[in-house]
């Protein structure tokens, strides 16, 4: 009588099993997602979001305290936590940015400051900057980058990614 109940048992389970064949293994999925995400993975890290929560995918320039141009990239999501993609580079006394008279008297205490950031030894993942509590608790995931065409592929995957509603994983070195 057990062999009986055995076969009963498996002839029960064999619609579920043939199911389950059916499905897709999760390693056949990017990074064993349900939903589609973007992924980029950076030297600083690994930013992971899922499509459906992203709002807003945007790149702009702007100039800091008259010393740096920053070009920076930003994921808006229904969540809490900001992240911004940048390049910082140093303003030359010759760039064509007008600086202001606050910007100039801010130079000098400003200067050194910046000028060691960006031209440091470190890496640049290690040169992103918080200031406590400010910039520590805002919510907000940074990601400094070496170049300006960094900035724009990981604008470009990500804008994709978000258009198409599919699985992206993008590296940059």
């Amino acid at each position: 009588m057990k062999p009986l109940k055995l076969a009963v048992a498996a002839l029960c389970f064999l619609p579920a099993l043939a199911t389950l064949a059916q499905q897709p293994s999760p390693s056949a999925t990017p990074f064993n997602s349900r939903f589609p995400i973007w992924r980029a993975t950076l030297p600083g890290g690994i930013y992971e979001v899922a499509l459906r929560s992203v709002v807003s995918v945007s790149t702009h320039e702007y100039v800091v305290d008259g010393v740096a141009r920053v070009t920076e990239m930003n994921i808006d999501t229904t969540g809490n936590v900001e992240v911004r993609f940048y390049y910082l580079e140093p303003l030359t006394p010759n760039s064509p940015v007008s600086v202001g008279q606050s910007a100039l008297d801010k130079l000098q205490e400003l200067g050194e400051e910046a000028t060691s950031r960006v031209s440091s030894d470190n890496q640049v993942w290690e040169k992103v900057v918080k200031t406590y509590p400010t910039s520590t608790h805002a919510h907000t995931v940074e990601y400094r980058l070496d170049s300006e065409d960094d900035v724009q592929t990981l604008f470009n995957s990500a804008d994709q990614a978000w258009r198409t509603n599919q699985n992206t994983d993008v590296t940059i070195q």
